[in-house]
């Protein structure tokens, strides 16, 4: 039976319900956290939890309450028993007026676990020919506004990836529907500034610090350039990409490879770093 956690208590999965007005459902007005769950250990919550305070404040919602989270999170990880699981934390402007002013109501938390497989070492992306804002009122932020995820995913797989690419309004690389991107140039290991509009990956900053890949503006073709290219999310923790479009690259690659290495160890050394 799937326990899900809906503002203050446990609920099974057919009674957990949020209201038909919820600005979550009817305009996107949320935001959200995924964390891996490994063995019944949830990877990196505090980092997570900040960043979900921070897109709350950037989308001007008040700020979850971080004890109440916690406790939400400890509890759908204890009733719900998996090796390996994607923990979703998501909160919402709450039940509001039909139209884009939220009402009075207090925001809603819901918080759910699901079991996954484990990710393939490899995989393959395609770019596409959508952009992302740079500049946008939601840049940086983590929201449940994900329908242009929704629309180049699906372009990705039916060209067989896993992931879609995007550059961003002047053709600079910028991020993944749901990864941030890192390649290798010469040997080195860069990955898109904050500033090109992607979001501040959990997995993507753990990977900064511990490998000391750069922070630099790269235009899309370095794509076409790169030695090696792989993805970071909570999922995928470190995934060599094995094809860029129609390009093939090897994977992984040694310095992607290390990188695997390097993030496995130090990962598996502190749950949340």
């Amino acid at each position: 039976m799937t326990l899900i956690w809906v503002d203050g208590e446990l609920r099974d999965a057919d009674a957990a319900r949020v209201s038909v007005f919820d600005h979550g459902l009817t305009v996107g007005d949320g935001v959200f956290e995924t964390l891996k769950v490994a063995d019944g250990r949830p990877f990196a919550l505090t980092r997570h939890l900040d960043r979900l305070a921070a897109s709350a404040r950037g989308l001007g919602l008040p700020e979850p309450d971080e004890d109440e989270v916690r406790r939400a999170c400890a509890a759908v990880v204890e009733a719900n028993p998996v090796p390996l699981g994607r923990l979703r934390i998501t909160y919402t402007g709450g039940p509001s007026p039909l139209g884009s002013d939220r009402g009075d109501a207090p925001p809603t938390l819901v918080v759910a676990l699901s079991g996954i497989a484990p990710r393939p070492d490899t995989t393959a992306v395609v770019t596409v020919p959508w952009v992302r804002n740079e500049r946008g009122a939601l840049t940086g932020l983590k929201t449940t506004s994900y329908g242009e995820n929704v629309v180049a995913l699906a372009r990705a797989h039916r060209q067989g990836a896993s992931e879609a690419l995007f550059a961003n309004t002047v053709g600079r690389l910028c991020e993944g529907t749901g990864s941030n991107v890192f390649v290798v140039l010469d040997g080195e290991l860069h990955t898109p500034p904050l500033s090109s509009g992607c979001l501040a990956g959990v997995t993507r900053a753990l990977v900064l610090e511990w490998t000391g890949a750069k922070e630099t503006d790269l235009p899309l073709d370095a794509l076409t350039r790169a030695e090696e290219v792989f993805l970071t999310s909570t999922t995928r923790d470190v995934q060599a990409v094995h094809r860029v479009d129609g390009r093939e690259l090897p994977a992984p690659g040694p310095v992607t490879a290390k990188a695997m290495r390097v993030f496995a160890e130090r990962s598996a050394a502190d749950i949340d770093p």
